[in-house]
């Protein structure tokens, strides 16, 4: 049966910056570096497309949240008039800010792999963390962000990103609608579309998203959820005993077991954070 697309009246995108069209340097993705303004732009562009085909699909509200960084790249003034912009840091829920119950779909745009995988600037979150283990499975930004909104019933709908985030996508939520605008060559290389191609990938990757026969379900993690954290260096680790009820698993990684996913989300971050000190 036919999904009704006036369901998907509320649609929240998540907008990071790596994994869009074109960048393949860190430098590319930092204020104060020289190529930094053009390719917020680009990544502004992208996020525009994906709110535009949002509204053309029956979407009657669309909230966009600046996720990279800082969370102050996107320009405003070039979004689609009818989007608000969730920017600035810090923000309670980071990456996920403002999403709850009221929202239909989670579409992530710019997004890239997880640490430890064939990506195009992959890391999670920060660079200290080599490997994030959820009920045993490793996932990245893209699960983290998947599962969150899935605790409060939101299903991930779509995401763009190299053919290392798009895959990984794929492989965690059955169904998903990817956009692949660049392919891996190397951690600081890819063989990207243009970004004209890849706002056009981007809109009609949206669109059939929230116009999809398939119905996707949230990606609830049911708890107890027990979470593994290892960092590059033992230092990373060093720092857990500054957060209450984390343990020592080997010299690299800190463990934890939260009640469900929203506490697992906000425990990870801040374990993340500590290692990163």
């Amino acid at each position: 049966m036919r999904r009704d697309v006036r369901l998907f009246v509320r649609v929240y995108i998540a907008v990071d910056m790596e994994g869009v069209a074109g960048v393949v340097n860190w430098e590319e993705t930092a204020p104060g570096n020289g190529d930094y303004d053009r390719f917020r732009r680009l990544m502004t562009a992208e996020a525009d497309a994906a709110a535009k085909a949002a509204f053309s699909a029956g979407a009657s509200e669309v909230t966009i949240n600046d996720a990279h960084g800082g969370m102050r790249n996107l320009l405003i003034e070039e979004l689609d008039p009818r989007a608000e912009l969730v920017g600035g840091s810090p923000k309670a829920a980071s990456m996920m800010e403002g999403i709850d119950e009221g929202f239909d779909a989670l579409v992530m745009v710019g997004f890239h792999s997880r640490a430890s995988t064939p990506g195009v600037l992959n890391h999670t979150y920060t660079a200290s963390v080599l490997e994030y283990r959820v009920n045993g499975r490793a996932m990245g930004e893209i699960g983290m962000c998947a599962a969150y909104a899935g605790h409060h019933g939101v299903p991930a709908v779509f995401v763009s990103g190299d053919d290392a985030a798009t895959s990984e996508a794929e492989d965690l939520v059955p169904g998903i609608v990817t956009a692949r605008v660049k392919r891996y060559v190397g951690r600081y290389a890819a063989r990207s579309l243009n970004p004209v191609r890849a706002r056009e990938l981007i809109s009609r990757g949206v669109t059939r998203a929230l116009q999809s026969e398939v119905t996707i379900p949230p990606l609830v993690l049911g708890g107890p959820v027990d979470l593994e954290l290892s960092f590059v260096d033992t230092a990373g680790a060093d720092a857990h005993h500054l957060f209450p009820g984390a343990v020592r698993m080997d010299p690299l990684t800190v463990g934890y077991t939260a009640q469900d996913y929203d506490e697992a989300y906000r425990v990870t971050r801040a374990l993340m954070m500590l290692g990163s000190l």
